[in-house]
């Protein structure tokens, strides 16, 4: 979530300016991007970079929620892992790379290594790493302001939504049971661990490369559910979802009648520029964070330099759109990126990738037709998609253009498998790599097991086999969950009993 705060407090002044500050970058963009052609700084348009970000829970050995990330990132010494928002959560930053080729074997040593590493330095702390939606056994004790990460910018972060609130964050989700509670902090936000995709992309493709991102993101959260429990209650499949855009909603109910946005944000309609989305972030949405850099955007752009933007690209990581344009600097280069950021981590890292392959190839193939998906399909119909399958997951039936609605397992194996195919071919990704990875997909829609029916099949059978009560059931349930992710196994293949 960026660097830390030295301070909390922010005067009228300090808003005022950043605004001020906020609009300047934007008009920069603007001219980085209308120069583009001419002259000024160059985007990077040839590379098609990739990156991956894992956020991670900690918990011991009795499957309880382990608030010791100080305690293991302080023995890690590594920058690849960071605090995240609980005490119970890390977050891993892959190094970026390309998907052609080897790749994704790339990546997965690399995964793998750095969360062995994580786990080892964890065992000297009586902890475990999980890669989980959301951890089941986390209760509402748990998620409280004491638990939020020593880190001022998390604390100036929660003062500034809880202000702007002006009252109680309400969570109530109604799923397979009901789950009606209220918290004075945004710590139950940390409850919500994802996995982020980033995919760097040309000034002229973005538009196409983020509605094609929007209008597979219900499939992507179907078939990758993986949060069904919170607080003891069985809700949605990807309960992640509602919790994260209930959370965090700094609207009071005056303001949602009023039709104000929610900062966690699904969106409104289809772009035609990365500009659109920048643009729609600084007319909508207040400042949260009014931290000011030294920079003049405009006088270094004028002296034909590279201005970071830094304002613009604060505001910009306190939007929570499920598909976040990024702009960002890499050695002396401007370039952009989608950040895709609809996925639960976990459950395992064969499952993650498997994910990343599907959303990667799928996307870059959509963004290629010359009658695209987004032209074929109107966007509030995208987002219903969205959330009937967070509900939903694998038993989701969604409208797609050429399909109407469909059971989203057989959309998947009939008509988006072979497009995801053809796109990770387009970035030159080796066979065996294809065939692996989309063969996980594959067979999980096949099976219809993801990593939220799998906790709910296991919960069902000890409550009704065994005969534990909810509360042992997770907790059961959590400890196989953990043992079966260390083989590395898709998670369509573990046993239920």
């Amino acid at each position: 979530m960026g660097k830390a705060l030295s301070g909390t407090t922010f005067s009228t002044e300090d808003r005022v300016h950043y605004r001020q500050k906020v609009r300047r970058c934007l008009d920069v963009l603007a001219l980085m991007l209308d120069r583009r052609d001419q002259c000024g700084p160059s985007f990077d348009t040839d590379s098609r970079r990739t990156g991956l970000e894992v956020e991670l829970n900690l918990m011991d050995a009795d499957g309880e929620p382990a608030m010791r990330n100080a305690e293991v990132l302080a023995d890690l010494a590594d920058p690849a892992f960071q605090t995240e928002l609980g005490r119970f959560n890390l977050e891993l930053n892959a190094s970026p790379r390309l998907i052609s080729g080897d790749g994704f074997g790339e990546y997965e040593e690399d995964l793998l290594e750095s969360l062995g590493r994580a786990a080892d330095r964890a065992a000297k702390s009586d902890a475990a790493i999980v890669l989980i939606g959301s951890l089941p056994t986390l209760t509402p004790d748990h998620l409280v302001l004491a638990n939020l990460s020593a880190n001022d910018r998390y604390q100036a972060l929660n003062e500034q939504i809880a202000g702007a609130r002006g009252e109680q964050f309400s969570v109530d989700i109604r799923g397979v049971e009901r789950l009606q509670t209220a918290n004075d902090s945004i710590a139950p936000e940390a409850a919500c661990t994802s996995v982020q995709f980033h995919l760097q992309v040309p000034p002229e493709r973005f538009a196409a490369q983020w509605n094609a991102s929007q209008a597979v993101a219900a499939v992507q959260v179907a078939i990758g559910a993986n949060s069904p429990y919170l607080h003891g209650r069985q809700l949605w499949a990807e309960t992640r979802i509602a919790l994260f855009e209930q959370a965090t909603d700094t609207r009071p109910d005056e303001l949602k009648a009023q039709g104000v946005r929610p900062r966690v944000w699904f969106g409104e309609r289809w772009i035609t520029s990365v500009f659109d989305l920048f643009e729609e972030n600084v007319r909508y949405f207040p400042p949260l964070l009014p931290i000011i850099d030294d920079e003049d955007p405009i006088a270094v752009l004028e002296q034909g330099g590279v201005p970071h933007l830094g304002e613009l690209r604060l505001h910009n990581g306190t939007v929570y759109r499920w598909n976040r344009p990024v702009y960002d600097v890499m050695a002396g280069r401007p370039h952009l990126r989608v950040e895709n950021r609809v996925l639960p981590a976990g459950p395992t890292v064969v499952d993650m990738l498997a994910n990343a392959a599907f959303y990667f190839g799928l996307t870059h193939r959509l963004a290629d037709e010359e009658r695209p998906v987004w032209s074929r399909l109107a966007f509030p119909v995208a987002e219903d998609n969205f959330h009937v399958a967070a509900r939903r997951g694998m038993e989701a039936t969604i409208l797609w253009p050429g399909t109407g609605e469909s059971p989203v397992t057989d959309l998947v194996r009939d008509t988006l498998l072979p497009k995801a195919d053809e796109g990770l071919a387009m970035f030159g990704v080796d066979r065996r790599h294809r065939d692996r990875l989309l063969g996980v997909i594959d067979d999980r829609c096949r099976t219809g097991r993801n990593g939220a029916t799998w906790q709910t099949e296991a919960v069902w059978s000890a409550e009704h086999h065994r005969n534990l009560d909810r509360s042992a059931a997770l907790h059961d349930m959590l400890l196989r969950y953990s043992a079966h992710q260390q083989t590395n196994e898709p998670v369509h293949t573990w046993p239920i009993d």
